[in-house]
């Protein structure tokens, strides 16, 4: 009778693995698998992953033609001299070629600041010549971006000469006005501690 017992309750034990159980198991598993799926589909779809949509070449792009744009604004406006002189005392050149990358509200604060740069042309005949050696991107999105450059500032003078380069180190704001990166704004970086 013992034998009996402990062969029911062997079979009572054991798992029931009837086809009804495994076919509902594997419509289970079946439905995780294609919500998977379709989950990752729409990450990819809304979001954009750059190594399987792309997204990474355009950014990429925005953020040369940020870059690009500031080196150019940084040599436009820090390379002048008495070559741009007209006869009024003015560098109209020197004013049209800044606010070909500016937008129109820098420009307004731009043009006292070209004042002062053709009155000292036009008095001390200095001649100034800018040197980008680094820009880089820190912020970007779709319409705004800062970009950071490196530098330096060579003055000469008729008398003393070439001086020793002024390094600078410049934060500038731009927005993407029309499909264009222009600046709308520049301040220099300071560092901390002693720097």
């Amino acid at each position: 009778m013992t034998v009996l017992l402990r062969e029911r309750e062997r079979t009572t034990d054991a798992p029931v693995q009837s086809p009804r159980f495994r076919r509902g198991l594997f419509a289970a598993l079946v439905a995780i698998v294609v919500v998977g799926a379709v989950a990752l589909a729409w990450l990819v779809a809304g979001r954009g992953v750059g190594a399987v949509g792309g997204g990474q070449g355009d950014v990429q792009r925005e953020r040369e033609a940020v870059m690009a744009q500031t080196e150019q604004f940084m040599l436009r406006m820090g390379t002048y001299g008495p070559d741009l002189l007209d006869e009024k005392g003015g560098m109209p050149e020197y004013r049209q070629r800044v606010e070909e990358v500016i937008t129109p509200k820098f420009a307004v604060s731009f043009e006292k600041e070209a004042a002062t740069a053709e009155q000292l042309v036009a008095q001390a005949k200095i001649s100034r010549q800018a040197q980008v050696f680094a820009t880089g991107v820190s912020t970007i999105d779709e319409d705004s971006a800062t970009a950071l450059v490196a530098g330096s500032f060579t003055d000469s003078y008729p008398k003393a000469g070439q001086r020793d380069p002024s390094p600078f180190r410049i934060e500038v704001d731009l927005v993407k006005v029309k499909g264009k990166w222009l600046v709308d704004d520049f301040s220099p970086v300071t560092g901390g501690d002693g720097q």
